[in-house]
């Protein structure tokens, strides 16, 4: 159990790894040189074009909540400002 089979060159610790299993067969495996990798090509580009395709798809979902949101905060902040204001206080005060 200790591995420690017939000796084969080029391979360290004695005979570790080396359990009388058959060496498997069918596996392929590919590899690129790293040097040769670009992970980040295309990526300024796809962005762009995909920011605006999506942002296209999903206007409508987004802007007219934003539009009501702003014209009702705006007409809130002009109220507010009227109803703080001298005019707005003697229209609306109970006492006088």
């Amino acid at each position: 159990m200790g591995g420690g089979g017939e000796k084969v060159p080029g391979q360290y610790l004695g005979g570790w790894g080396n359990l009388g299993s058959p060496t498997q067969k069918g596996v392929t495996v590919y590899a690129m040189s790293s040097n040769r990798l670009n992970p980040l090509a295309g990526t300024l580009n796809a962005a762009i074009f995909n920011t605006f395709r999506r942002t296209r798809h999903q206007i409508l979902y987004w802007a007219p909540p934003l539009i009501l949101g702003y014209a009702t905060m705006q007409w809130a902040i002009e109220r507010n400002e009227y109803l703080n204001s001298k005019p707005g206080r003697a229209e609306f005060s109970e006492e006088e």
